[in-house]
Parts: structure tokens; C-alpha cells; sequence
């Protein structure tokens, strides 16, 4: 094996054109670590958004972006058990995953179904189980119930569509336009509306019986955010995954109290360090995806050196299902 490798290096922060493909060292396992040769990266606009500085966390550069991938094990670095070299897991690792060969902290592997190909098994952590979060976990969805779910033909959309469905309940899904309507209808959605119907507001309250939505994934922010809390039923709950407007929302409490609204954050990083809950959700979507109501979205496929085209295509929202990137091709 060579001693290089192709990656994606970032070493100043902005559009995605700041993204270069490079020819660096092939990485080796410290203690506690595995070494994938990486099948397949899911982009999510949490990377576009650490790409441009706006993630949650500081983005420290220079790096490799791509914090879900899958691949197949070559390397172990020291005290790792349980893993073996050969095997085909996913990482939620953070970064590294646009590369030929990527690290992972053996604790960020997640074990994938053998009959995922490797672009669904880097579809499906992120996605699927904030997804699961969103709606159970922080969510309390119950059978019967409706949820409003936006971007709805994105990854997280598409996601979240299948596991509410899967778990009984009556989903509105909100995108912009008519095929990726016909995309959420396809995966069950019973109600579809395009995001910027004029009447979309009085139209959700009325989908939902004319009260509103006991439970909305919100993903848009901005000043969609006050729509948010119009659409929501008295007690609703707002749980707040995103900001694809990349602007800033205002939130008054006192209309939390008027309507006993619960307005919850969701961020999958913390949460899958809880042990518990993170199997409670593995063990989930495990019987989800056996019993075939639950199978990962894929969407584009881009080759490494189109990573830029790939990240910008989400920008522009010219994608449906998870984006995936190939190292290999």
C-alpha cells in the first residue's frame, strides 16, 4: 500500500470552493482508535455549515470534513476490541471522512445492517438516528399523532418521514417544490405542501385537525421560526434541529406560556454519548430496518474531487435524500 492517499483539506474557512484535494499521508491508529478505508462519506449541511465557520462547535482548521462515513476496517490501534479488521461499520467521528483512508475513535463506530450497501450505510447514523431523537427520544411521539416534518425531502426529511410513519403517526411534510413533494409522498407522507404556499400556515393547523401540530421538526430557523410556534398545537412541541436559513431567530417566551408550548434543542453529538439512550435508539431503528419500513434515502453520488460541487448543491438546494460521497471512484 502506498504511503499517500487523496483527501479534502480545508485550510481557511468559507465557501465551499475553499475545499482542495490534496495528496497527504495515509493516517495510522493511536491508542483506542480503528483505521477504515472509507466506501462512502453522507454529507449533511452540518458539514456545509463547519466548512463556513457557522457550526455549533469552532472549526479548527486546517482539516478534513466529513464527520459520517462508512468503509471497511484495516487498521487497529491499541487496546481496541471488539472490532475486527475486515469488518464494514459507520463512524460518527466528526471529521476525516473525505479521504481515502480515515481515524475513528473506535467508541464513535456504529454497526450497520450487512444488507446496507456502503453508500446507505453512511446515509443512515446521522440522519436516522436524529431522526429517532427527534421524534421519540426528545419528541414523545405517540401513535396517532401528527408531526410536522420540513426540508421534508432532504436527508433528515426523508429520514423522518419513514421512521414517523413506522412508529404510527400522521406526518405533514413541507418542501419546496412539487417533486420532492412527490418524493415525500411516495415515502408516506399524508399531507404535502410546498414552504412557500402563502397560505401554508392556516393550512398546516387545519391538516392537523384546525388546532395545530402536536409536533414539529424544525429545521428551517430564521423568521420561519415564529411560523413554527403559529403551526404548533396548545402543548405542542417545537424541537429545534436546524437552521437551514442561516439567520437568526427570535423567540419570546411569553408565547411559550400562552399555549404551553415546549420548544426543545436536539444536537446528535451529546446525545450519542448517552449510552442509554443511544441503544434504546440502535435497538430501534435495528428492528425498523429488518422489518424494511426503514431504508436509508439515497441521493447524488459525487466522486472525492467533486466534493465542492457536492457541498454547494446542498447549498442550493438542488438535492434530495443523503448526498454521498465516493473515495474510491
Amino acid at each position: 500500500m502506498s504511503d499517500t492517499m487523496r483527501a479534502v483539506v480545508v485550510e481557511r474557512l468559507g465557501p465551499p470552493d475553499v475545499m482542495e484535494l490534496r495528496d497527504v499521508p495515509i493516517p495510522q491508529p493511536g491508542p483506542g482508535e480503528v483505521r477504515l478505508r472509507v466506501e462512502a462519506v453522507g454529507i449533511n449541511f452540518a458539514d456545509v455549515l463547519a466548512v463556513a465557520g457557522e457550526y455549533l462547535t469552532r472549526t479548527r482548521v486546517p482539516y478534513t470534513p466529513g464527520m459520517e462515513f462508512a468503509g471497511t476496517v484495516d487498521a487497529l490501534g491499541e487496546g481496541v476490541t471488539g472490532v475486527e479488521v475486515g469488518q464494514r461499520v459507520a463512524s460518527l467521528g466528526g471529521r476525516g471522512g473525505l479521504a481515502e483512508y480515515a481515524v475513528s475513535p473506535a467508541a464513535a463506530l456504529v454497526p450497520v445492517p450487512q444488507s446496507f450497501t456502503a453508500a446507505q450505510a453512511a446515509a443512515f447514523p446521522v440522519s436516522y438516528f436524529t431522526a429517532y431523537h427527534g421524534l421519540k427520544t426528545l419528541g414523545h411521539g405517540q401513535e396517532g399523532e401528527w408531526v410536522l416534518v420540513q426540508a421534508a425531502a432532504g436527508a433528515l426529511g426523508t429520514a423522518s418521514i419513514q421512521l414517523a410513519k413506522a412508529l404510527g403517526m400522521n406526518v405533514i411534510a413541507m418542501a419546496s417544490t412539487g417533486e420532492k413533494l412527490e418524493l415525500a409522498r411516495n415515502l408516506g407522507a399524508d399531507v404535502t405542501l410546498l414552504q412557500d404556499d402563502p397560505e401554508r400556515v392556516q393550512k398546516v393547523r387545519e391538516a392537523a385537525g384546525g388546532k395545530g401540530v402536536p409536533l414539529i421538526l424544525e429545521v428551517v430557523g430564521g423568521k420561519r421560526f415564529q411560523e413554527s410556534l403559529d403551526m404548533a398545537a396548545p402543548r405542542g412541541r417545537i424541537i429545534v434541529i436546524g437552521n437551514a436559513s442561516r439567520e437568526q431567530a427570535t423567540l419570546r417566551p411569553v408565547e411559550l406560556m400562552k399555549r404551553n408550548l415546549t420548544v426543545t434543542g436536539l444536537w446528535l453529538m451529546p446525545l450519542m454519548q448517552d449510552a442509554e439512550a443511544t441503544r434504546e435508539a440502535a435497538q430501534a431503528l435495528t428492528a425498523l430496518v429488518g422489518s424494511g419500513k426503514v431504508v436509508p434515502q439515497v441521493g447524488p453520488t459525487y466522486p472525492l474531487a467533486e466534493s465542492a460541487r457536492a457541498f454547494q448543491d446542498i447549498l442550493d438546494r438542488k438535492t434530495t435524500g443523503k448526498v454521498v460521497i465516493e473515495p474510491q471512484r
